[in-house]
């Protein structure tokens, strides 16, 4: 495939002022089981190639799965024309970025191999959990599990002099768990990912972590609701992850700034000038990092051959940095900061988010609660939303507690957030030290293109919150 690439590089390059060429081969394995039932399994190998050009100032994309070189230039002189045409749609020439070339090549190493574990041994896990949650005797009538995994192998080449090579497996498990009786019900959905292979379900402890949440929601079921007032409020790293990537990934990300995502996936109440304007309080640094070792969102380098780097978004309360592509960065006058990723070969890069999350503190958990005198504390969520300019934002607890005098009391019932973006992160006044994630896939363009990422953070103590 590298030389099929290389050979396709030097056909575009004749005729192309820039050209990279990027090949995948994706092989991956699904196993739903809902209520008791194996709903599904899939066993799928995905491979094709992109192929991107800038020619006097415009880009044509293009992808195919047939790999005849006879094709392939035919694909390339298709990009080309693309390219051509949208000099009739697009108000300005695009320009991309000055950056380095680099030569790598990274593997994820596996303890134990996922080729090496058959769909019979993937199917007996989830249904290993199913058996566990069916023995509490709890009403569950709703359970939904999935596991998920794949290895992509990817080239990335481009006239540039770029040459980057990866092997990275990946692996998930989603569920949702639904308890109901006498007409009320909860309802628990999360996510497990990272990169890695068989030994990450061993790490997560998927059977305890269920079991435990499934054996809470009869009592959150029957706790009740806290009047309407201002509180103290602790968030859990859950409930901080989120917060960091719907209100601030996903309005630092530079398309969106720059309004080229506001008919696909929403606007941003960001502008290019806030850039050095205070957000939060000192207390807050809030970073997206795609190197972390094991991470759902790790990449070594972006999908325009970028070597990934921890980007500083907001820096002790100060908006840092914005998340960038070659294209963006150009637009800004800066270096891309390898933010361009593609869901598959099929997908054009665009501006995405890794790992967003808030950097720890100082503070145990004990010292966020000993000053608080009424407060509440929201281990898990339900439900949020959040507008499309990434401003008004809304967050409804599922294990929550109340705070009284620096103790953790009982449970309370569906604590209520809403408030504005400048307005959450400038009431933070301590952060905690540890630091936890959960996975997700980040959805954003047209066609939608589902992202693996991880969002988190630890505890952090909100002052003097109003909760309904």
């Amino acid at each position: 495939m590298l030389d099929l690439a290389k050979k396709t590089l030097r056909y575009a390059e004749k005729f192309s002022d820039y050209t990279e060429v990027r090949f995948e081969n994706l092989k991956t394995n699904r196993v739903i089981v809902k209520n008791g039932n194996l709903e599904a399994t899939e066993v799928n190998k995905i491979f094709g190639i992109s192929i991107r050009v800038l020619k006097n100032g415009f880009l044509g994309f293009v992808s195919t799965n047939n790999l005849k070189f006879s094709n392939l230039k035919k694909q390339v002189n298709k990009a080309l024309k693309l390219a051509n045409y949208s000099k009739n749609i697009l108000k300005k020439p695009v320009k991309l970025s000055e950056e380095k070339a680099f030569k790598d090549k990274y593997n994820v190493k596996e303890k134990i191999k996922l080729e090496n574990i058959s769909l019979e041994e993937k199917i007996n896990k989830v249904f290993e959990i199913e058996k566990a949650l069916i023995k509490t005797k709890i009403k569950l009538p709703i359970r939904l599990l999935e596991y998920s995994d794949e290895i992509k192998e990817k080239t990335f080449i481009n006239s540039e002099g770029s040459l980057i090579q990866s092997k990275v497996p990946r692996i998930s498990f989603d569920y949702v768990i639904t308890f109901i009786s006498n007409g009320s019900s909860e309802q628990r959905v999360f996510q497990f990912g990272g990169v890695g292979s068989w030994e990450l379900l061993r790490q997560w402890k998927l059977k305890q972590k269920i079991l435990e949440e499934a054996k809470t929601l009869p009592k959150i079921a029957k706790a009740k609701k806290l009047p309407k007032d201002k509180y103290d409020v602790i968030l859990s790293p859950e409930l901080t992850g989120i917060a960091s990537h719907e209100s601030c990934g996903h309005p630092y990300e530079a398309d969106r700034i720059l309004g080229r995502e506001a008919a696909q996936a929403g606007k941003s109440f960001v502008k290019k000038d806030m850039l050095g304007q205070k957000i939060g309080s000192e207390v807050v640094s809030v970073v997206d990092d795609p190197t972390i070792p094991n991470s759902y969102g790790f990449y070594l380098y972006d999908d325009e051959g970028i070597k990934a780097r921890r980007r500083f978004l907001i820096k002790n309360g100060i908006i840092n940095a914005f998340l960038q592509n070659r294209e963006t960065a150009a637009e800004f006058g800066i270096a891309s900061n390898g933010s361009s990723r593609a869901k598959a070969y099929f997908s054009e890069p665009i501006v995405r988010m890794a790992n967003t999350f808030v950097l720890p503190g100082d503070y145990s958990f004990e010292e966020l609660l000993e000053t608080i005198k009424k407060g509440v504390y929201i281990k898990s969520y339900m439900e949020w939303n959040i507008d499309d300019k990434r401003y008004n934002q809304k967050y409804t607890g599922l294990e929550s507690y109340l705070i009284k005098n620096g103790k953790i009391t009982k449970l309370i019932k569906a604590p209520t957030l809403e408030i504005t973006t400048p307005a959450f992160w400038s009431s933070i006044d301590a952060v905690g030290k540890k630091l936890d994630f959960a996975a997700g896939s980040c959805g954003k363009s047209d066609p939608m293109q589902p992202m693996p990422v991880w969002f988190g953070g630890p505890d952090i103590r909100l002052r003097n919150i109003f909760l309904v």
